[in-house]
């Protein structure tokens, strides 16, 4: 074993003398080791070469591995990602001292100026990759990192500058060097014999030739991406924009002088300023206090927000760690970069964790462990059926059935979540913590929003953290602290670092190189620290404190360095870390061992190693153990080492052992087999299963989550080839993708237009019945709100000749329902009513499950606006009957967009009723219903409608708020429809104040659009209250007359009894201050007519006005 020994240390690598004698290897077995055999024992790339190269020198016999051959021209399987900096460095004028010198003492020019080159590039960590004649080609990062190779470089070419103009030669020699960094590909030597060299593939080798060539005699240039890792640490002289052969666009250059005169790298690198740096002592007292009052019963939220790595996981595990003692409960939930589009996933995950539930559990053992945990909550047997059907599992008889609809069964599953949470609360205090909530999926960030609602009458201390790109809409609340992580000081940073490495101690100048290197972000400190103390020996310790990061995919440059080294130790145990990283945040031992594919001790080892060196987490034991990444930096890190092909090889691997042996994701989570297809690039797969993630979260009225799903999908589409496949796949996408579009941003988006234009294109070029008809009644929808009423009654009447033409009764109710409400909208009322009452009676006849892909049902919508047409028409009862069975019906409908859509048209027609009280009952459930499922086109209406009636009902100022806010918000949809009806509810609020100015402002605008728009429905109004405005002004009384006679003329005209009598009763207010019985002949004649509804505010007012005449 010393003869080992010995040879490793006269190969400068002593660090694996242990290794080795732990496993045996002795000189004997040394000859026959192969170089998988090396990297099991943990012996990095590079250095394995150099030991496969010495041990065939050994006694001259070859080990039997083949050596590379001129024909190997391509990097092996080991290629990895780096960040290198390259040099370029080349012999001025040697062309020219050729021709002057002969050939034997050119060439020892030549090897002089060569030797200069190695021996300097040497000192300062440089590799010599390849000798060119008179061109020299080095790198630095590359095979052996450090942190400020880019500033190597450049002192390296600025000492080779002078070292090769003080070469004792026969001639005076001078040099130009160019210097780039960038990412890069390494591989393994390729080529044989004199030939053999380290690949590298990248534009960086290219760039640093093309900068030499500009550099003049004795220079050293620089490219931008080196001069932004120098800080100040450099004099430097901006060459400007250079455009450079090979390079694809102009890139900066700048010519390095010498070194700066700064007094530290520190203030080098922070020559901008410093930022403020605090220690975490302020915020853990903080954090206790807020736990104090919790323990009071003030419940309290604690939002902490910092940079990755900053040390918001680090904070909440010392809260978690000082409130050990305590009697309390904690609740733990962990959001994922995989699944923001995955509803209620964070939830789901926290209570398989709570239940222990195993992949390979029957389905009655699950249910057994679910019924234990939620025994614990006295949870009833109707919500443990709703729990049981949220983790996907099917009920075996032990729950009873819950009739609800989808949109109810949402409804009450966030309502039994949240109820957890009281009942826990009973008997302790809870900590409750929502890690990573930037990544949150909508409908969680719902139930989250509904706790912290909560959180005030519990004793229960929320704990939430997240990156500064999310925006918590809970800050400003009595009891919500916001807290942003700084990074740390100086102080700080040398306790983390002496907690870490105890008693084994660190020498002074490591322990500072890490000081100055770590940037104050806690998590690198940590990292970093741990990397040196496993270093076997001071000399690695000090390459290790000052290694270079590889590429930051997403991980900070600064933490790459720290985390790859420790990557790199850990041998085969870095594949299983990679593949992990690859499954995602967490992953179960099931399914990594399923796609590693190794022996059971093996892949313990490897774990257990990883847990070991603190990047994994572990729940249970294998092999229903579940880990986590410590940190999601340690996931990128170790994801960001691979190849894109290997990264697509595993997760083509991963899906495919998901499909084939965990087939209850493949119900539960079509979005998880979905992000491995596309990250695997099989997309025709990818495409299917984020069709289906999307359908299936459209059923849940997650429609936030299926605009997501559906768009992947469509992006996915988008790279296919063209062919009559693909656009009939775009096209279902397309319409699927509308229906969810219509509930998330309203009929008038941009989003809606756009994709109603493309269906519309792709339905004619491929000529289909069906999928026509459905594009046509998307651009209707689009239309509608935002186009002309003229242009949306064509594509209307269109509509029903494409149904009347296929002779389809769905097609022909859905294309009534469209005709019927443009109709309306133009105060072809007697029209509309006939065709809306024929679009409900065809859709009653008609299947629910054929109107699906239209995502409304004709049924509903026609009884709504056929029961605000009778109302116009002058039968106030009969409409509210047909609107109220449509909220009936809109109630058992497979979304919450119904419902939001019905009650905000049952509010829109109470308030032309003039009943502010029914407007109000109906505008808050509607408001109510849109917030909670965030579609802001009804929680507009609602507001505008709401704001109406608050104002009718006295609250002034209160009202005209909520009704601007209303109007704003709906304008802010895109819409334009219903500009008409927003203006007349501003002007009329303002004329009863008096406010005749700001009144006659917004009728203004409102006659204006109607004019432009068509929008005729409310053109008796607008005359109304212009007459009620001239009254207002002091107009002569034939004036204000004239217009109540024009709107009741125009009432007439459009059947529209209730605006008719609206204006006669105005009209004969006015002549009976004069004429009491021509004002009673003017009201009765209308009055009478009307047979219901005689307890409704308009027909009580003429009432009371006629029993004044008598």
């Amino acid at each position: 074993m010393q003869q080992v020994a010995d040879w490793l240390k006269k190969l400068g690598m002593s660090e694996y003398a242990e290794r080795f004698a732990e496993n045996g290897v002795d000189l004997s077995v040394l000859r026959d080791l192969t170089d998988q055999d090396l990297k099991d024992l943990g012996v990095l790339l590079g250095h394995r070469r150099k030991m496969l190269r010495a041990i065939a020198e050994l006694d001259g016999v070859d080990n039997g591995t083949p050596k590379p051959t001129a024909a190997t021209l391509q990097p092996n399987d080991t290629a990895e990602f780096r960040q290198v900096t390259v040099m370029f460095s080349d012999l001025v004028g040697s062309t020219a001292l050729s021709a002057r010198m002969d050939a034997e003492d050119l060439r020892e020019v030549i090897s002089a100026y060569q030797n200069c080159v190695a021996e300097t590039v040497s000192r300062f960590g440089g590799f010599v990759a390849k000798f060119m004649g008179d061109g020299v080609l080095i790198y630095f990062g590359y095979p052996q990192a450090h942190e400020d190779d880019a500033e190597r470089a450049v002192r390296a070419g600025l000492e080779l500058v002078s070292a090769v103009n003080n070469q004792k030669t026969g001639a005076v020699l001078q040099t130009r060097v160019g210097i780039a960094t960038g990412l890069v590909v390494v591989g393994d030597l390729i080529g044989s014999g004199s030939a053999q060299e380290q690949a590298i593939v990248g534009e960086t080798p290219n760039h640093a030739a093309r900068l030499q060539g500009i550099a003049e005699p004795n220079t050293v240039v620089i490219a931008e991406n080196t001069r932004k890792l120098l800080g100040n640490l450099f004099e430097l002289e901006d060459l400007g924009v250079k455009d450079l052969k090979g390079i694809p666009v102009p890139a900066n250059a700048w010519a390095a002088l010498r070194p700066a005169s700064v007094e530290s790298r520190f203030e080098a690198f922070h020559a901008t300023g410093l930022t403020e740096l605090i220690g975490r002592e302020e915020e853990l007292e903080l954090l206790l206090r807020r736990w104090s009052k919790t323990k009071a019963g003030e419940g309290q939220v604690v939002l902490l927000s910092g940079e990755p790595g900053i040390g918001k996981s680090r904070l909440t595990a010392a809260l978690l760690e000082r409130l050990a003692g305590e009697p309390h409960t904690r609740l733990r939930y962990f959001c994922s970069p995989q699944h923001t589009d995955s509803a209620l996933y964070p939830f789901i995950h926290q209570m398989e964790r709570a239940a222990g539930l195993a992949y390979d559990d029957s389905p009655q053992a699950k249910l057994d462990k679910l019924d234990a945990l939620l025994a614990q909550t006295s949870t009833s047997a109707q919500d443990a059926a709703l729990f049981a059907e949220m983790l996907s599992l099917a009920n075996d008889d032990r729950y009873p059935v819950i009739e609800l609809t989808p949109q109810q069964r949402r409804q009450r599953t966030l309502e039994a979540l949240a109820a957890q949470l009281e009942t826990l609360v009973r008997a302790n205090p809870v900590l409750m913590i929502f890690e990573d909530v930037h990544w949150i999926d909508p409908t969680s960030l719902e139930v989250l929003g509904r706790v912290v609602d909560q959180i005030p009458t519990l004793r229960v201390l929320l704990s939430v953290t997240f990156r500064p790109e999310f925006n918590p809409p809970w800050i400003g609340r009595s009891y919500v602290t916001a807290l942003t992580i700084n990074r740390l000081g100086q102080r700080d940073i040398d306790a983390i670092i002496e907690h870490l490495v105890g008693n084994k101690g660190l020498p002074a100048s490591i322990r500072q190189d890490i000081i100055e290197r770590t940037d104050g972000i806690p998590l690198f400190v940590e990292e970093m620290t741990k990397a040196v103390m496993e270093s076997e020996g001071e000399g690695e310790a000090r390459r290790t404190a000052s290694a270079v990061p590889p590429p930051a995919l997403a991980v900070p440059a600064s933490l790459h360095a720290s985390l790859m080294a420790r990557l790199d130790r850990l041998g085969a145990a870095k594949e299983v870390a990679q593949v992990g990283a690859v499954i995602g945040r967490q992953f179960s031992y099931a399914l990594l061992a399923s796609v590693v594919r190794q022996r059971e001790p093996e892949l313990g080892s490897a774990l257990d190693r990883l847990i070991a060196a603190g990047l994994l987490f572990r729940q249970g034991a294998p092999p229903r153990a579940t880990y986590l990444f410590k940190h999601a930096l340690v996931q990128d890190t170790a994801y960001g080492t691979l190849l894109r092909s290997q990264r697509q090889e595993l997760h083509a691997r991963i899906a495919k052992v998901l499909e084939q042996e965990f087939q209850e994701t493949i119900g539960a989570q079509p979005e998880t087999l979905a992000h491995h297809y596309s990250q695997a690039g099989l997309v025709d797969l990818a495409i299917e299963f984020w069709r289906r993630a999307g359908a299936r979260s459209a059923d849940r009225s997650a429609h936030h989550e299926a605009v997501g799903h559906f768009g992947c999908a469509l992006d996915l589409v988008g790279k296919l080839p063209p062919s009559h496949q693909r656009d009939e796949r775009e096209l279902g996408l397309m319409l699927a993708l509308a229906v969810s579009l219509i509930a998330v941003h309203g009929f008038g988006s941009i989003r809606l237009e756009e994709c109603a234009v493309r269906a519309k294109e792709l339905s004619d070029k491929l000529d289909e019945s069906q999928s026509r008809f459905a594009a046509q009644r998307i651009a209707w929808n689009s239309s509608l709100m935002r186009q002309p009423l003229p242009r949306t009654a064509a594509l209307a009447r269109d509509l029903v000749g494409l149904a009347e033409e296929d002779g389809n009764p769905a097609k022909l109710a859905v294309a009534h329902r469209a005709s019927g409400y443009s109709l309306l909208i133009a105060g072809e009322f007697r029209e509309a009513a006939e065709m809306l009452a024929q679009g409900a009676t065809i859709a009653d006849t008609i299947p629910e499950g054929e109107f699906a892909i239209y995502g409304e049902h004709p049924s509903m919508v026609c009884r709504a606006y056929g029961g605000q047409v009778k109302i116009l028409m002058g039968f106030p009862e009969s409409g509210m009957r047909l609107i109220e069975a449509a909220v009936a019906h809109a109630r058992q409908q497979n979304n919450a967009h119904s419902l939001a859509w019905a009650l905000g048209v049952a509010a829109h027609v109470s308030q032309s009723q003039h009943e502010p009280a029914a407007t109000a009952r109906f505008a808050s459930e509607a408001i109510e219903t849109a917030r909670e499922h965030r579609m802001p086109q009804w929680l507009a209406l609602g507001e505008r409608c709401k704001g109406w009636a608050i104002h009718q009902l006295g609250d002034f100022e209160g009202g005209l708020n909520l009704l601007r806010q209303g109007v704003r918000r709906w304008y802010e949809t895109g819409a334009v429809l219903h500009t008409t009806h927003a203006e007349i509810c501003l002007a009329e609020s303002f004329l009863v104040q008096g406010h005749a100015v700001a009144a006659r402002s917004y009728l203004s605008a409102a006659r204006a659009h109607c004019a432009s728009f068509g929008e005729n429905y409310l053109a008796a109004e607008m005359d109304r209250l212009d007459a009620l405005l001239f009254q207002c002004e002091g107009a002569p009384t034939d004036m204000v007359e004239e217009c109540l006679a024009k709107a009741i003329e125009t009432a007439r005209q459009q059947g529209a009894r209730l605006f008719e009598l609206r204006s006669a009763t105005a009209l004969a207010r006015v002549i009976a201050e004069h004429h009491e019985r021509k004002a009673r002949d003017i009201l009765a004649p209308i009055y009478n007519w009307f047979t219901e509804g005689l307890g409704t505010s308009d027909l009580k007012d003429a009432k009371a006005l006629l029993d004044r005449l008598k």
